[in-house]
């Protein structure tokens, strides 16, 4: 008798973190798997986002981790739960890239890159015989439901038994994210919802004088709120056209918000959120009357020319000299947004195939046997290991929904089939 075997083809398009997580699964369970790459290398920017020390996750407790994702978090949950923080590490390490966490609770391999970690990743795919095709852009589906596909020897039709989409958003176009996809989708009846830039910076009406002194330069170790909402201690920095930084990113989802309802939204910035303000009024009250501002808050408080600079330039006056008042405009300095920075340059997105198109496996509705992963999907978090593992777990998800709804396949169409 011969055994029957089911080895089913998978093309998994798009080749970063998501992708490759699905890939990843859809191998083990014994699938054939195409990795479609339109660029000409994978995981281009999982290699940005480690250029700075790669990122891979958070080590804070599973409640306080998924409230991370905002609105999504409902159904971001079970891909989190499959697939956490803990299990990102262990993930890592079987790659030979020990992790270790850092003081912040942010989670690190030691070897502080990706590109070790992602070689090691593509050789075990590579290994598992996935084959990965970069240069490579998908089109579509023809009229018979075959995808469609073009390369470098040109464009072929793939009769395939699952698809999983796992193109990005829309940020960092050069690295291959474009959003090109949602036009495509939506054409087919799948509800997209519009981009948004998410962990970006925000649009101001800086002087030319400070512009132009003081563009690029951090403001370290402040505090920064919301007008009336949320508020964060980290770092910012000054940009040409407005103010970005990890405290900004951090706030970014509600300031859009505002902005959105508002057309502008008010930062209040704290350059000492260490000290309170009977402290800081007491300690600029020690300094003789005399002295210029900039010498005032420099000797007092220790602020940096950047700091000063601001002082003078948020608030809709010059800042007081009474120790009091001074030391509010320290505590909230005030700086008016109007507008989010560029899409393309954000770190992230909102926005993307919106829940309900989707069933609980993350196959969309309206294309059977095509799963969405990533970016794509509707969901945000902040930056500290959120969008890695988000991106990790929805694609390791949609891998698993992938083969479940083939085995499912296999049996109406194979009924005497083990």
């Amino acid at each position: 008798m011969t055994e029957f075997v089911f080895r089913p083809h998978v093309a998994v398009i798009g080749g970063g973190p998501a992708g490759l997580a699905a890939a990843e699964i859809l191998s083990e369970r014994g699938c054939a798997v195409s990795v479609v790459e339109q660029m000409p290398t994978m995981g281009r920017k999982l290699l940005m986002a480690g250029r700075g020390g790669l990122n891979l996750t958070h080590s804070e407790d599973p409640a306080a981790f998924g409230a991370r994702y905002g609105a999504a978090t409902p159904m971001m949950q079970a891909a989190l739960l499959a697939f956490g923080p803990a299990d990102m590490v262990k993930w890592a390490e079987g790659l030979g890239q020990p992790c270790f966490t850092g003081s912040s609770g942010r989670v690190f391999p030691r070897a502080m890159k990706a590109s070790p970690l992602l070689r090691a990743w593509l050789a075990r795919l590579a290994a598992r015989g996935v084959r990965l095709l970069t240069r490579h852009r998908w089109l579509g589906w023809d009229e018979a439901g075959r995808l469609r596909v073009s390369g470098p020897g040109g464009a072929a039709c793939w009769r395939v038994d699952a698809t999983v989409l796992a193109m990005g958003g829309a940020s960092w176009a050069r690295l291959g994210s474009d959003g090109a996809w949602g036009e495509r989708l939506g054409g087919l009846g799948v509800d997209v919802t519009p981009f948004a830039p998410a962990n970006c910076g925000f649009v101001t009406g800086w002087s030319p004088a400070f512009r132009a002194r003081f563009a690029g330069t951090p403001l370290r170790g402040i505090g920064l709120a919301l007008e009336g909402g949320p508020d964060v201690r980290g770092e910012a920095v000054v940009t040409d056209t407005g103010i970005e930084g990890g405290a900004v990113y951090a706030l970014s989802a509600a300031i859009r918000e505002r902005i959105a309802q508002t057309g502008r939204a008010r930062l209040l910035i704290d350059l000492r959120p260490a000290l309170d303000a009977a402290e800081i009024a007491t300690r600029i009250a020690r300094v003789r009357a005399r002295e210029s501002l900039s010498n005032t808050l420099r000797k007092a408080l220790k602020l940096s020319p950047v700091a000063v600079a601001l002082m003078r330039e948020g608030g809709d006056g010059p800042p007081p000299r009474a120790p009091q008042a001074l030391a509010a405009r320290v505590k909230a300095v005030p700086v008016e947004v109007n507008a989010p920075a560029a899409l393309d340059r954000a770190i992230s997105v909102a926005g993307g195939i919106a829940w309900p198109a989707l069933d609980a496996h993350f196959m969309i509705r309206a294309l059977p046997g095509v799963f969405a992963a990533g970016e794509m999907l509707d969901w945000e978090a902040p930056t500290g290991g959120y969008l890695l593992q988000g991106c990790m777990a929805t694609g390791r998800m949609a891998g698993e929904g992938a083969w479940a709804w083939l085995q499912d396949s296999r049996r109406e169409r194979y009924p005497s089939a083990p």
